[in-house]
């Protein structure tokens, strides 16, 4: 028999799902699971991941697509479900079956329990970050490879900000039929308005990138911008060459200012790098434009 608590999180799920309009040109679907893992202080806890479903028409099969969100520095209940539909779309029309997890912590399903938690500013352990949400990531690839429509031998990694960090981290830990990934604007401990362009222990951050480095052996994609308030080219360049120093395998791009913070390149400006992206789709082996029905 099924615990009161869960039939309760399947309405509100359903719910929320029935109140928003799925996308249907990119067959977008929700589904969740339930991952354990520790925070910062050792606390371990169960918590549900809401995954947002896209793919192309079709019964596949389509190479995997996890698409990692970032961290908001104020407000972790929103939005309640990440579904960047205009990115996902993106990558549908190229052939990817995308899966967009909502972490623990983060939307409807968010309580004090918070996996993500790097501590203080001057204080910064990023490792139980990398190590609670890069568990999740891998539960929900695991799910993805299930699906009768999906290819478990072509897996792409692709993540914004603490997303992208995360995306790095994740890859690190060569999981079967791993391709390649994509970090945008990667980092943690970023503050626009305190610390513009400075995160907290960048060093620290750096650290963790080398231990990556070390041992990550796909191809990927660093997208960052000049004018990134989170984290500025003076840190994300330094992370950059301290990945590939230790070993790892990483283009580095540095696009131009967009809008007053860079940073939201990802969200705001696809336009602008999806052409940089598609080359690199091309060099992995799949389809840098759409593709024909």
């Amino acid at each position: 028999m099924r615990h009161p608590l869960f039939l309760v999180a399947a309405c509100c799920l359903a719910a929320s799902v029935q109140a928003q309009q799925l996308a249907q040109d990119i067959n977008e679907e929700v589904s969740s699971i339930d991952v354990t893992v520790k925070d910062l202080y050792g606390k371990q806890e169960s918590g549900k991941v809401v995954i947002t479903q896209f793919k192309p028409a079709g019964p596949g099969p389509f190479p995997i697509l996890i698409l990692n969100h970032g961290r908001s520095p104020t407000n972790r209940r929103d939005p309640p479900r990440f579904r960047y539909t205009k990115q996902a779309r993106y990558f549908v029309e190229r052939g990817f079956a995308v899966f967009e997890p909502t972490r623990i912590g983060y939307g409807e399903f968010s309580t004090q329990f918070d996996p993500e938690d790097s501590g203080g500013c001057n204080n910064k352990d990023f490792g139980p970050m990398a190590k609670a949400a890069s568990t999740e990531i891998l539960a929900v690839l695991d799910y993805a490879k299930r699906q009768p429509y999906a290819d478990p031998r072509r897996v792409l990694l692709v993540g914004q900000s603490v997303g992208g960090y995360t995306t790095v981290a994740t890859a690190a830990q060569n999981p079967d039929g791993l391709v390649g990934a994509i970090n945008f604007a990667g980092g943690s401990g970023g503050d626009p308005v305190a610390r513009p362009g400075n995160p907290c222990q960048p060093n620290r951050l750096e650290d963790m990138y080398v231990s990556f480095g070390k041992v990550a052996k796909a191809p990927m994609l660093w997208i960052y911008t000049e004018n990134d308030l989170y984290f500025g080219p003076k840190h994300s360049k330094s992370w950059h060459e301290a990945f590939v120093k230790a070993g790892g395998k990483a283009e580095y791009h540095l696009l131009p200012p967009f809008a007053k913070n860079g940073h939201t390149l990802f969200s705001s400006g696809v336009e602008i790098w999806a052409p940089v992206v598609s080359e690199f789709l091309v060099k992995l082996g799949f389809p840098g434009e759409p593709v024909k029905p």
